[in-house]
């Protein structure tokens, strides 16, 4: 045990579905004593961030319940099951935007809250996005509407509050500093 290594002694399951966990375990802290960890376990995600050939970044709008507003984000979604994160990447644009690429570009894996989750977050740069021909089916209890907007956008509903989303103000910051807009 490292000397910052919390172990755990035992534990209690409280929840669980398909895609996330919520126990809570008891644990040994490195100086001997005992404390609780509350955890939500999850099975991973995926972020995509898409430009188009007019340099607009693609993303949706939609209602996110426990905040209880609607939010603008780029697309996103759950690992599937035994589903690489670059196939569930392709998956999540096409059903949430309508469109694909040609290529995906990992551009690192990251710890969304990891005060209380494991979840990660894998981060891709979409390259060669077109527009498919067929509509955008998303999952049937999700309900978005595709938006596309330009760097001055981007940031100025940044600056506003407007796009508040961490994963998206990644992306926006991601293009900026690395001149891809």
């Amino acid at each position: 045990m490292s000397k910052l290594e919390e172990k755990k002694l035992s534990g209690v399951e409280y929840y669980r579905n398909s895609f996330l966990h919520i126990h809570e375990d008891d644990v040994l802290l490195p100086d001997g004593g005992q404390s609780k960890r509350i955890v939500v376990t999850h099975v991973g995600a995926v972020n995509i961030i898409a430009l188009t050939a007019e340099k607009e970044l693609l993303l949706v709008r939609q209602y996110r319940y426990p905040l209880g507003v609607e939010t603008i984000e780029t697309p996103a979604g759950k690992l599937e099951a035994d589903e690489a994160p670059t196939v569930t990447a392709k998956r999540e644009l096409e059903e949430e935007t309508g469109y694909t690429c040609e290529a995906l570009v990992q551009l690192g894996t990251h710890a969304t809250a990891p005060g209380f989750t494991n979840e990660v977050l894998h981060q891709f740069l979409a390259t060669g996005v077109t527009k498919l021909d067929v509509a955008v089916s998303g999952d049937e209890d999700e309900f978005t509407e595709l938006l596309t907007i330009s760097k001055d956008q981007a940031l100025r509903m940044v600056k506003n509050g407007e796009i508040f989303d961490l994963k998206t103000v990644y992306a926006i910051q991601y293009l900026t500093l690395a001149g891809l807009w």
